[in-house]
């Protein structure tokens, strides 16, 4: 079935705002966690993005699916979403509070290479050469980025590399676990954020001093939750919907930590470094590079069938 021209127009379109609206994570968080905790702020936009997605399921009437799943269901649900989201998000958001948002933006797209090496693991996918090496320039990307680093933030530096390292890690092997799922994107997001709101909520008690939230910091809460954790991932469900080649639209999410660096830049008045841009263009690189070898590879072999 072919799309026509203005659905995939709205496909991309989707997509773009996916992409914009995602550019803007970085800076906000790190924004707001000079005043808020890090589990606080992680706690409180869960909620919002979980009531956002309750309301969107209400109101297209997929909350019905939420009677079909057991209880098993809701466990494998709730375990990806501690998995994917709650350790992700808590580890990024405290290397966002030792590092500079660029760089620990740039970090976080390693996520793509650990989905490689989690696919060749656990779905015994084929290790090729190309994989290894378009692994092998990601990474170096993380010694570009470590290089000279020290004594740049007023946090940890090591650590925070370490979790944006880690989280990387959390999610690219929650991408592969997530693809023996088939629920009901709706639902199973709804139930993740639920589910981050909730161990959030638990550990950042125990070991926060949790602050009230005033005036515009809700503005970020809400931006947050509502934005790109709910809205952000319903439109890239939605662009990636029917589409005839993935990979066009996918590729548009690696837009997103170069934009990021420019928000940084004026929201937060980071200058953006040479060494930084050096680190992305070597890990977005080898996630391209990957992406091209294995298109003119798919294409060889359409070619030898036909």
């Amino acid at each position: 079935m072919k799309l026509n021209h203005s659905s995939a127009a709205k496909n991309y379109l989707f997509a773009i705002i996916t992409v914009l609206i995602w550019s803007t994570m970085a800076a906000t968080v790190k924004k707001m966690l000079f005043d808020i905790p890090n589990l606080e702020a992680l706690s409180v936009s869960s909620i919002f993005a979980a009531l956002f997605l309750f309301i969107v399921n209400i109101k297209t009437g997929a909350i019905r699916k939420a009677k079909t799943y057991s209880a098993k269901d809701y466990g494998i649900m709730s375990g990806l979403g501690f998995l994917g989201l709650f350790l992700y998000s808590a580890l990024y958001y405290y290397g966002l509070a030792q590092l500079t948002s660029q760089d620990a933006c740039i970090l976080n797209y390693l996520w793509p290479m650990m989905l490689v090496v989690f696919s060749c693991i656990i779905l015994k996918e084929k290790l090729t050469l190309s994989k290894v090496l378009a692994m092998l320039c990601s990474f170096g990307g993380i010694i570009v980025l470590s290089l000279g680093n020290e004594g740049l933030t007023a946090g940890n530096t090591t650590l925070g590399m370490i979790a944006c390292i880690v989280a990387a890690a959390c999610y690219g092997l929650f991408s592969v676990l997530n693809k023996k799922a088939d629920y009901h994107q709706g639902i199973s997001m709804m139930v993740t954020w639920l589910v981050v709101a909730v161990c959030a909520l638990a550990l950042g008690l125990l070991t926060e001093t949790w602050v009230p939230i005033r005036g515009s910091q809700w503005l970020g809460i809400l931006w947050l939750g509502i934005a790109t954790d709910a809205v952000a991932y319903l439109l890239w469900a939605l662009a990636l919907k029917g589409v005839e080649n993935t990979a066009k639209i996918a590729n548009l999410a690696y837009l997103t930590p170069f934009l990021s660096l420019l928000v940084s830049a004026l929201v937060l008045k980071e200058a953006i470094k040479l060494q930084a841009l050096t680190a992305l263009v070597l890990i977005i690189g080898g996630i391209l590079l990957q992406n091209f070898w294995d298109s003119k590879k798919t294409q060889k072999e359409k070619g030898i069938k036909e």
